[in-house]
């Protein structure tokens, strides 16, 4: 497949080498065959193959290699005085001044790809800007990985803050796609950033995203005014107590549960003892949030996602398990958990994903953990396709930075965990 190199398409070298082939063969062709057969076609087609994939310059020369190698075989066959010899000329000269007008086509297309590629960029970085390596001493890394190329940002959000009440995030994902969705993530984010500051409690800050999405759907029109939502899960992790007994406090609301794994390489589903609806969708039922409260030990990461992980699918239809995949794997580090899950479900689809995937891992460091300090990427479809060559996540995270994998992929006692769910008094 071709490749990026910086913003540029660069073409596989065998097709760029095509052009000069098919002129090559066109001079062989008509070497060895009666001087009734030509190799025009193949001279005509050359410059025009070569439009789109290679420099103005390069066509002109090619363009021009047609034209000389027409004239010169005729020259060689003693027909140039022939009536077909002007008119197979002036068929390649033709077609390889056509040749050119397209290649000046296919560059300011190019240029204006670039363009809105620089547009995109930019504005995922204005909705959704890349959270610090470090806040509050917990070890944060993000990604979004977009099912659509050259799209950079649809309607997964994610967002993490430290406040006066503790580091507070949100990871969500809002019904629809396009600029509708795009509207619908910088409202959410924006109040997010205000009630996380303002709110004593998580619930009042669920309240707060369902009257922003309330007044963001009554300035709508038609399906998206009754049907606009969004799956949102908010956590809040306070201040440790100095014991390294840490918590987290998290409402969810209708979307896929968080994992949490173990400097062990346990892993626990935190799943809400009650489900709710997604925000927006309080005009069906009105009763209170109550944030549930889990142990986050030293050592533990938080791993948040959106549905386009868990409806990632294989081949043969099979979703994806991040549980089941991450089970018994250990991983230095936040980053090094979300490459080795990108990789793996890369290696999964094929590079086949059909909806936008977030991602945020929060941890807590353990004694000696080291420090971070690599920017979050941004990965689009087009690198998705070209999947990695290492197999399972949990051997990708295990090579990591030289993190260590327990043998099997499970806890030595062989066990699963299993956690209960407690709320703040």
């Amino acid at each position: 497949m071709g490749r990026e190199l910086g913003r540029s398409y660069v073409a596989p070298w065998f097709v760029r080498l095509l052009p000069a082939a098919m002129i090559a063969g066109g001079v062989i062709f008509d070497l060895l065959t009666p001087a009734r057969f030509t190799a025009v076609p193949l001279f005509a087609a050359a410059p025009l193959i070569a439009a789109p994939i290679v420099s103005w310059v390069m066509t002109l020369l090619i363009g021009i290699t047609a034209v000389v190698a027409t004239s010169g075989l005729h020259v060689y066959n003693n027909t140039i005085a022939q009536i077909t010899a002007v008119t197979e000329t002036s068929t390649v000269l033709t077609v390889a001044g056509f040749a050119l007008l397209i290649n000046g086509v296919v560059t300011r297309g190019s240029a204006r790809l670039a363009s809105a590629r620089v547009i995109a960029e930019a504005a995922q970085r204005a909705v959704l800007p890349t959270p610090a390596d470090r806040i509050a001493g917990l070890h944060v890394a993000a990604r979004y990985e977009a099912a659509q190329a050259d799209a950079f940002i649809g309607g997964d959000l994610f967002a993490v803050q430290d406040t006066p009440h503790g580091v507070r995030l949100i990871v969500g994902d809002v019904r629809g796609k396009g600029m509708e969705a795009v509207e619908a993530v910088a409202v959410l984010i924006g109040a997010f950033r205000e009630a996380a500051e303002q709110e004593s409690s998580l619930e009042g800050v669920a309240l707060r995203l369902e009257r922003a999405l309330k007044r963001e759907g009554m300035r709508r029109e038609g399906l998206d005014a009754i049907e606009g939502f969004t799956t949102a899960v908010l956590g809040e992790i306070p201040p440790c107590d100095g014991t390294g007994h840490g918590t987290v406090r998290l409402v969810n609301r209708g979307h896929p549960n968080p994992l949490e794994l173990h400097a062990d390489g346990g892993l626990d589903v935190l799943e809400p003892s009650e489900a709710a609806l997604p925000l927006g969708m309080g005009d069906l039922g009105v009763w209170p949030d109550r944030a549930e409260e889990y142990p986050l030990p030293a050592g533990s990461t938080l791993l948040f996602y959106t549905d386009g992980l868990s409806e990632a699918r294989d081949t043969r239809g099979v979703f994806y398990d991040p549980g089941e995949r991450l089970r018994g794997s250990i991983f230095p580090g936040p980053e090094a958990l979300l490459d080795a899950l990108v990789d793996d479900v890369r290696r999964y689809t094929g590079g086949a994903s059909t909806d936008d995937m977030a991602l945020l891992a929060v941890g807590r460091p353990g004694e000696g953990q080291p420090e971070r300090r690599r920017t979050v990427p941004v990965v689009s479809a087009a690198d998705a396709a070209r999947a990695h060559g290492r197999r399972g996540v949990a051997g990708a995270g295990a090579r990591a930075r030289g993190a260590r994998r327990w043998d099997g992929g499970r806890r030595p006692d062989g066990e699963r965990r299993t956690r209960g769910h407690g709320r703040p008094g």
